[in-house]
């Protein structure tokens, strides 16, 4: 046997003893799903979107599917009965599913601040041309009716008095009646920047001018995932704050591969980053004075019936993430 054929037999012999063992690192990789509450949302789904596609998941050792829900209950479902290992919702989720008997608990923050915005129609330039208006809301009781109010209160108005809040669900919904001038303005997300760049609304202010202390988004487990599944969820973790790292830094990159799954442009993108790039966590912090604000607004505005021990809505076990 040559020295050359040599060389190609033990190549070939090195390739096949090694094939058996790729093979089951490929399948001791962890299946594991991530719901969000809406798709629409660049803050909220572009974690999971980066993290999938530059691999981050993978990294980790997670097979990861991306599932996005029609909204905040159909995804707690999902993660009560073990569909979904890590929820990503709007924070308030969290006060009033637990208040609702659901054992879950925040893990992570997801987005910091308040990005929800004000969005009105393009002949609308301050707030105080919203007194004697409507505003339209998700939904009577939701987050939005909230800050939909927080906002009359803070221009000195009554907001059951000086302004009509109106629920009238999603976006299309929305932007309808704000085309026949049904409404005026409308409360939503980082999404607003889309419609923006389409001219069919304007972004007018981002809602922590209401809220100074509040926190947007946040990524939750059941506690039967937190006791028995602690690693996956703790590798999701550091997955998605690779992810987040990355759409902070260098946003393009980012929105080039956010854009292809909302359907949006890059432009698009971009712009909701102006909106929620600055409330993106650095390792997930959770801040405890915030959730309080938090917890007493939603008490306030009849949302919640009783206060719970804070404590009873967090876990501390996996943040700060490390990245």
């Amino acid at each position: 046997m040559s020295a050359i054929t040599r060389r190609r037999f033990a190549a070939g012999a090195l390739a096949a003893s090694a094939a058996p063992v790729l093979g089951r690192a490929a399948r001791a990789q962890t299946a594991v799903k991530i719901g969000t509450a809406v798709l629409g949302d660049y803050s909220m789904a572009g974690p999971v979107i980066v993290a999938l596609e530059r691999g981050f998941f993978a990294a980790e050792g997670l097979a990861v599917e991306f599932v996005p829900f029609r909204g905040g209950p159909d995804l707690l479902k999902a993660v009560m009965v073990g569909e979904c290992l890590v929820g990503i919702s709007g924070s308030t989720d969290i006060f009033v599913f637990r208040e609702a008997g659901s054992p879950i608990k925040m893990i992570a923050t997801h987005t910091e601040g308040n990005h929800f915005t004000l969005n009105v129609a393009p002949d609308v330039q301050r707030v105080g041309d919203l007194k004697g208006k409507t505003i339209g809301v998700t939904r009577l009781g939701a987050t939005t009716w909230v800050f939909a109010r927080m906002l009359a209160r803070k221009e000195g108005w009554d907001p059951d008095r000086d302004v009509q809040i109106v629920g009238l669900g999603g976006l299309d919904a929305q932007l309808a009646a704000l085309a026949r001038r049904e409404i005026a303005a409308y409360v939503w997300g980082d999404g607003g920047a889309v419609t923006e760049l389409q001219g069919k609304s304007k972004v007018l202010l981002r809602l922590d001018a209401v809220t100074p202390k509040w926190i947007s988004q946040i990524q939750y487990a059941s506690e039967d995932a937190i006791r028995r599944l602690a690693d996956p969820i703790r590798k999701s973790g550091r997955a998605l704050f690779r992810a987040i790292k990355l759409m902070r830094e260098p946003p393009k990159e980012a929105a080039e591969l956010v854009a292809k799954k909302l359907g949006w442009t890059p432009e698009a993108v971009l712009a909701a980053h102006k909106i929620s790039g600055p409330l993106l966590p650095v390792d997930g912090h959770i801040d405890v004075e915030a959730l309080a604000v938090m917890q007493n607004t939603l008490l306030e505005h009849g949302l919640l019936k009783k206060k719970l021990p804070l404590d009873e809505h967090y876990t501390r076990e996996f943040t700060p993430v490390r990245v």
